[in-house]
């Protein structure tokens, strides 16, 4: 199923690929949009990319039909938390993979997606680890995956780090795969440099609630930079956390924040803590 997108040439005397560009049409796309069918018009007529616009002159695109490579499986459920036509953010839970893998070919955040838009290719645009928890961004055409791609999208994290950690500050170390594993990420000299800027927000006898920005997006880069400072999250073995109190690491992804790239509306959307975390933060002998 084809989707229109519509912009308006607020003033005239510039060409049709420069309008669109300016709009966050990418030249990948473009080369697509030539190919398709109408798939640039200008009030409603086939147009050239090279044409030049006028004043109140709409500049429709219509995008190419998708190409599905999920497996739809309409028994899973995950709470959507806001939609429009572009794109959809859902809460995903704890336990569920955001792509089909080995051993994950029916039951992931793809699968939901599939059955949820059958006429729809999964584009997700952040991508959380299975055992993460929280907010998941996905783009429902190729228009809104590549600008949001260029959008600076503001992600709030709460975590569960083991120990006493006090006040705020911020992890300014660089990241790189472990030589030993594919999965795996270690803090070395050779990496590539992350930042993590964190706010405790109380502790109990076993760990402390942490408030998480990232200033950069490294894989696994909370969970390593908390576990590099002897502090590993609740439940992370990978990292050196004990899963004697919650059975995954105790990252849930709270609070997303964007200029949404067509509307150029404000986005904030926030997702409740799950009940694992929750449980495992709360009790009689915190220090607030």
């Amino acid at each position: 199923m084809s989707r229109v997108i519509g912009f308006i040439a607020e003033k005239g005397g510039c060409t049709v690929e420069s309008l669109l560009r300016s709009e966050g049409v990418s030249h990948r796309l473009l080369v697509r949009l030539k190919r398709t069918e109408m798939g640039i018009a200008r009030n409603g007529v086939h147009c050239r990319s090279c044409d030049i616009t006028e004043e109140g002159d709409i500049i429709t695109i219509t995008l190419p039909e998708d190409k599905k490579t999920e497996k739809p499986n309409s028994g899973l459920y995950v709470p959507v938390v806001y939609e429009d036509e572009g794109i959809v953010i859902y809460n995903k839970s704890g336990n569920m993979p955001v792509h089909p893998s080995a051993g994950h070919r029916s039951d992931t955040l793809g699968n939901c997606f599939a059955a949820n838009y059958p006429d729809l290719s999964f584009r997700p645009v952040n991508r959380l680890d299975r055992d993460t928890s929280g907010l998941c961004l996905c783009a429902k055409d190729a228009f809104s995956a590549e600008a949001l791609q260029k959008t600076d999208i503001k992600k709030i994290y709460y975590c569960a780090a083991e120990g006493k950690i006090n006040g705020s500050g911020a992890i300014d170390l660089p990241i790189v795969r472990e030589r030993e594993s594919v999965i795996k990420r270690t803090v070395r000299e050779d990496g590539k440099r992350a930042v993590t800027h964190y706010k405790a927000l109380c502790q109990n006898d076993y760990c402390t609630f942490l408030e998480v920005y990232l200033e950069t997006g490294r894989t696994h880069q909370i969970r390593v930079h908390f576990s590099h400072l002897g502090h590993p999250l609740a439940g992370d073995d990978l990292y050196g956390g004990s899963r004697a109190h919650i059975s995954r690491q105790a990252l849930h992804c709270r609070k997303m924040v964007f200029i949404h790239p067509l509307t150029h509306e404000k986005i904030e959307v926030t997702a409740p803590l799950p009940a694992d975390i929750t449980r495992l933060i709360e009790g009689d002998k915190y220090e607030k």
